[in-house]
């Protein structure tokens, strides 16, 4: 049935008019005064509780600090003050540490002192880690970071050094050999990354960055490492459990630092990077290297890593462990500490590049 029209048909005069432009109810609620005092009032709320977190982080650093202080040496090169534990005497051998971590480390491990009876030992803090200074501006590669301790051993008088690395550390002690082998008389290389591959802890690079990471780093990094940091220590130490030997030679409080966090996030970012820089001085070397790597590392493949520059390198020995994982150096010191040992009784690549020299003479 069709519906019959409307007895009063609407005029257009009668129709409903569109409120005024200046009328309250034509206003946007976004727009309006309540909602505006609203959003100013919620965003200085934000800023007082970004304010605080960043006091609250940096007490929390300085007082870590307080707490643990440091109790090395330091030596300023470049407008860098790198701070190093040293002790023994003897042929030196320098530690560095990977990343994230801290001189500290080997102590923990126990590396330190099983050197220290026949050896100069020194276990340098990198640049950002620490308590040793990362100035800006400008990224910390393996290489920059490599050109900057190979000073540093000669300012402490330490020829021709065994370099004992351990992760990202070990990453550094190549780009060293890279840069200038003939100062050197050998490298052991522990759970090593040498080569670019696709890494998920680039993600973690985001504090790097600058104004956003300067944010993130006194105010939400500190609060997310701290919950995520067992979980990380599991996945470090896997298979085995975490030892209570780090937990004691590397306090949390000084990882959680905004300036330490900063040089884990751009290593981190950096790590694939830095290796492809590095990747074509391996073919050239010819001082002897030991490598060091557990075949159930679950934070780096070995097989691409460690397995592939043993095939590499023509004067390297690889000890690929069964049951060891990325923290090798607290399962197998000992034997790490004997590599040292055999290392040391070479002949440093100086002296066999003068003979062959002297040879074709």
């Amino acid at each position: 049935m069709i519906p019959s029209p409307s007895p009063h048909p609407q005029s257009p005069r009668d129709a409903p008019r569109a409120p005024a432009a200046d009328h309250p109810s034509a206003r946007s609620p976004s727009h309006s005064p309540e909602r505006r005092r609203s959003g100013i009032g919620s965003a200085l709320l934000l800023a007082a509780a970004l304010g605080a977190t960043a006091l609250w982080v940096r007490h929390s650093a300085h007082r870590a600090e307080a707490r643990h202080p440091a109790r090395g040496r330091f030596v300023e090169i470049d407008g860098v003050r790198l701070h190093y534990l040293e002790s023994g005497s003897g042929p030196p051998v320098v530690l560095l540490h990977g990343n994230g971590a801290m001189a500290s480390d080997f102590e923990g491990c126990g590396l330190i002192q099983a050197l220290e009876p026949h050896h100069r030992v020194i276990a340098f803090d990198r640049p950002g880690f620490g308590f040793s200074t990362r100035p800006r501006p400008g990224l910390w590669p393996a290489d920059r970071q490599a050109a900057l301790l190979v000073r540093a051993c000669r300012a402490l008088g330490a020829a021709e050094p065994v370099v004992v690395g351990h992760s990202w550390g070990a990453l550094v002690a190549i780009a060293m050999a890279v840069q200038a082998e003939a100062t050197l008389r050998g490298l052991v290389l522990v759970s090593g990354y040498f080569y670019p591959t696709a890494r998920i802890d680039v993600l973690q690079g985001v504090p790097r960055l600058p104004l956003v990471g300067d944010v993130l780093r006194y105010t939400v990094s500190p609060l997310l490492s701290r919950l995520v940091l067992p979980a990380q220590m599991r996945l470090l130490f896997s298979p085995r459990p975490v030892s209570p030997a780090f937990l004691g030679a590397v306090p949390r409080s000084l990882l959680l630092r905004p300036w330490q966090l900063r040089a884990a996030a751009e290593e981190s970012g950096l790590t694939p990077t830095a290796a492809a820089r590095l990747t074509p001085g391996y073919s050239g070397l010819r001082l002897p290297v030991e490598i060091f790597a557990g075949a159930d590392d679950r934070f780096v493949w070995q097989d691409d890593q460690s397995v592939r520059l043993h095939r590499e390198l023509a004067h390297s020995t690889l000890h690929l462990l069964d049951g060891k994982g990325h923290m090798l150096h607290y399962d197998v010191g000992g034997a790490i500490a004997e590599a040292v040992e055999r290392l040391s009784a070479e002949t440093p690549v100086a002296a066999t590049t003068e003979a062959s020299t002297a040879q074709r003479r």
